[in-house]
């Protein structure tokens, strides 16, 4: 009988094995556009995927020299417009003092994407909005169906469902592997990494 481990481990090859690449690819050569027109990349996520942008700023803007910022990483500013504004708009507005415009970028990390009918991250679907409104190009690593982000998007990778006890955990866990892809990827990357670098 498989341990826990062993079939965690079996469906994330599972997984690994019905990726889309020609997507991931596509998102790539998307953001390698963004950066060569002096774009700003912005990137949103709720909950797992909130920790998950942080970190990608981080990588984007020192591996990939692409100008990146998360809603998320300011704390302050987030409450406070969730407190004085709402959840829906606490991001759509922050990307209007952000001046989001058509050579700029949203990145959106999601189990599903966001769903306006079913009231699930609607503060996604309302930036989402904004940035067609405004051609911004639209970009997602997603799970289950993709919801709005992957109706919307230029180019989205949806992260395939091998079993409905665990879409979370394997959407957020393949979101790291396929964001680590795309810094690593000679599309964006420009910068080496430190233990790559020491010899």
């Amino acid at each position: 009988m498989k341990t826990f481990s062993e079939t965690f481990l079996d469906e994330s090859i599972q997984l690994i094995g019905k990726l889309d690449t020609t997507s991931i690819e596509a998102v790539a050569e998307g953001l390698s556009s963004v950066r060569a027109g002096g774009g700003r990349l912005f990137i949103l996520g709720v909950g797992g995927s909130a920790g998950h942008a942080g970190h990608a700023v981080n990588d984007f803007r020192k591996i990939c020299g692409i100008e990146s910022y998360a809603p998320t990483d300011n704390v302050a500013e987030l409450t406070a417009r969730v407190n004085d504004e709402g959840w829906d708009t606490c991001f759509s507005e922050w990307l209007k003092v952000s001046r989001l415009g058509a050579k700029d970028a949203v990145l959106i990390f999601s189990v599903g994407g966001g769903n306006r009918e079913k009231n699930v991250s609607v503060n996604l679907v309302r930036s989402l909005e904004l940035a067609r409104e405004r051609q911004a190009k639209i970009f997602g690593i997603v799970g289950r169906d993709g919801g709005f982000t992957k109706q919307v998007a230029d180019a989205c990778v949806v992260i395939p469902i091998v079993s409905n006890d665990r879409i979370t955990p394997h959407t957020e866990g393949f979101c790291a592997v396929i964001w680590h892809l795309l810094v690593s990827h000679p599309k964006l990357q420009i910068q080496t990494t430190k233990w790559e670098s020491v010899k």
